[in-house]
């Protein structure tokens, strides 16, 4: 497997990304590599200070950095041998199997959109990420801030795609489905919402169990697969960062509350595009860089999208 690593992207790049690849290392195995997508003159600096074995590290030099603060929809065609432009066209062309960044979030799903597209039959892809729960299992949430107000039947098919993720990257056999609300009774909630109820209480193809509500969430109740427009689902992500590092300015010392760490868990997935493509967060330092790229090589593995694109 090669999986493409935006080193230009993030607000410790290129140093951190690349220091992240390098600790990634000692995990991989047989044919896999880490294709370093960037400045090939600052990727051989660094480079220089490592003794780890470089065997499966590549190279692939770009002259353009798409900034954290830049425009997406104007910047990605403006600069078309920039770090993320280039990993894209990797990906579409099949010489990578997975593409990760910590750069640019809208210029990721912009880059999406250009090249390898949507996967024919999803209505909108979302971004899923990882819930660590209480009870030692990991569930998902999606959307986490792809689309913002979401139609009830693109909601139906957040269930879907998070049973898929769940399925194929939890390993988990019949996945259980619940809708985030304000209250577990099938009248609560936005028209959206209660629309969104009625379609998958009577979907068969996932295991929908109602409404479900947040403060019961990371607890053993915690359903596998929890839906939600990307409004809601991306201040739960940062309250839950929010909440981590209150926890760390206390001083405390709890093994679960370090599985809420987003070094941990590395980075959001696309889910329902044509090819396996996951985002970091911006303030990424090396050991997330390496969980992003894990992640990034557990969804190709699986070859997600694939089986996506076969179940849709």
């Amino acid at each position: 497997m090669k999986i493409g690593l935006d080193i230009m992207g993030g607000d410790f790049a290129p140093a951190a990304v690349i220091e992240g690849a390098i600790d990634t290392l000692i995990h991989l195995s047989g044919e896999d590599k880490i294709v370093l997508i960037g400045d090939q003159q600052a990727v051989e600096s660094k480079l220089k200070e490592s003794t780890a074995d470089l065997s499966h590290i590549e190279i692939v030099h770009t002259t353009q950095v798409i900034g954290m603060g830049d425009i997406p929809s104007k910047t990605f065609p403006q600069k078309p041998d920039s770090s993320i432009a280039v990993g894209y066209k990797l990906l579409n062309e099949g010489r990578i199997d997975g593409f990760c960044s910590a750069g640019n979030t809208g210029a990721m799903l912009v880059g999406a959109s250009y090249t390898v597209n949507v996967i024919p039959g999803v209505l909108r892809p979302a971004l899923a990420t990882i819930v660590p729960l209480f009870d030692k299992r990991n569930a998902v949430i999606l959307d986490v801030g792809l689309n913002p107000d979401t139609k009830p039947d693109v909601l139906l098919q957040y269930g879907l795609l998070g049973s898929f993720f769940a399925k194929y990257v939890l390993k988990i056999s019949d996945p259980v489905v619940k809708l985030l609300n304000i209250g577990e009774e099938e009248s609560k909630g936005t028209t959206a919402i209660k629309a969104a109820y009625e379609l998958m209480k009577g979907h068969q193809g996932i295991n929908f169990q109602g409404n479900f509500e947040a403060n019961a969430m990371f607890t053993e109740n915690n359903p596998d697969v929890l839906v939600c427009d990307g409004f809601v689902g991306n201040i739960v992500l940062k309250q839950t960062e929010a909440f981590y590092r209150l926890y760390k300015s206390r001083n405390l010392d709890d093994p679960y509350f370090e599985r809420l760490n987003f070094e941990n868990i590395g980075g959001t997935p696309i889910v329902g595009i044509n090819a396996n493509v996951v985002i970091g967060h911006g303030i990424s330092k090396r050991k997330a860089i390496m969980n992003m790229i894990l992640q990034t090589l557990a969804v190709v593995r699986v070859n997600l999208s694939q089986k996506i694109k076969e179940s849709i």
